[in-house]
């Protein structure tokens, strides 16, 4: 199946989902300030962050750790260099749209201060992936392709799941330097991942006080 058909499969079942709703045969105003709109924010605001806090989930602590332990690791970064600015960019789409439908719906000046929180902690996840999105990324891919080349050089990168780059570096100064700052640059980009993850997972625990099951 296509990801057009996908796509689109989603669309029809949100829309039987909206035609079946309380609000559809409820209030007929779609006004700013009508049930209907808020309704409209309110998914908006619940599917930006399911995306966010999922995608996040899995990267973090599946997908990644699945593909590390069963590709070369050559081809595992290359992939990852592929993956890692799409992911960053949905996430931050995501955690886009979460802010502004949230801050619509609780106005700065007349929201508590519980809420005011909640826009805090979607606005460090949104500022966490950009500076991974423009800042981390774009440094770990470069650096990841010069020791790639090195390492080929070396006569290694195929192994799965482990790696001779260590016993290598200590006979070559030049990957040894190389890892250090791959090392230091990848390690900022995972703080901010988690700490993106972390402001999202927050965020789920003031979602949960709020719905009604």
């Amino acid at each position: 199946m296509g990801w057009i058909t996908r796509f689109l499969a989603a669309v029809a079942f949100l829309a039987i989902g909206v035609i079946f709703s309380p609000e559809t045969f409820g209030s007929k105003s779609d006004g700013p300030n009508s049930p209907k709109f808020s309704t409209y924010l309110k998914l908006a605001h619940l599917l930006s962050f399911s995306a966010s806090w999922g995608s996040a989930l899995w990267v973090t602590f599946i997908g990644g750790i699945i593909m590390f332990k069963n590709l070369p690791r050559h081809q595992f970064g290359n992939l990852q260099s592929k993956m890692f600015p799409a992911y960053f960019a949905l996430v931050g789409i995501s955690c886009a749209i979460s802010v502004a439908s949230f801050g619509y719906l609780h106005p700065w000046k007349s929201s508590a201060i519980a809420e005011l929180y909640q826009l805090g902690f979607l606005l460090s996840a949104f500022a966490f992936n950009l500076t991974n999105l423009f800042v981390f990324t774009p440094m770990t891919i470069e650096m990841m392709k010069q020791r790639h080349k090195v390492e080929r050089e070396e006569n290694i990168g195929t192994e799965v799941g482990w790696s001779k780059n260590v016993d290598v570096a200590k006979r070559n100064p030049k990957l040894a330097a190389m890892n250090k700052k791959f090392g230091m640059i990848h390690g900022l980009s995972s703080l901010a991942n988690i700490m993106s993850f972390g402001s999202l997972t927050m965020h789920s625990w003031y979602l949960a006080g709020k719905i009604n099951l």
